[in-house]
């Protein structure tokens, strides 16, 4: 897939008034990332050609101001 299939892909997402941004994380990569109701997707569009695709989902539970320590404590350096 090439630049058109990623211009007509974007143009699916807004026709369908799905939110998306565009982002660069990696050399060969335009990533777009989609957040809709309990899911966030980042697609990628490499320079090869191929489509990669990874959904995050939401197992549906809220959690309160303690479990901002808990992402300190896990994740920082």
């Amino acid at each position: 897939m090439g630049i058109k299939e990623l211009i007509n892909f974007l143009n699916k997402l807004e026709e369908s008034n799905i939110f998306y941004k565009l982002n660069k994380v990696r050399d060969e990569a335009i990533m777009v990332e989609i957040t809709v109701p309990g899911q966030r997707w980042e697609v990628e569009f490499t320079n090869d050609g191929t489509v990669e695709i990874e959904k995050f989902i939401s197992d549906g539970d809220f959690y309160d101001v303690k479990e901002i320590e808990t992402l300190s404590n896990d994740f920082s350096d």
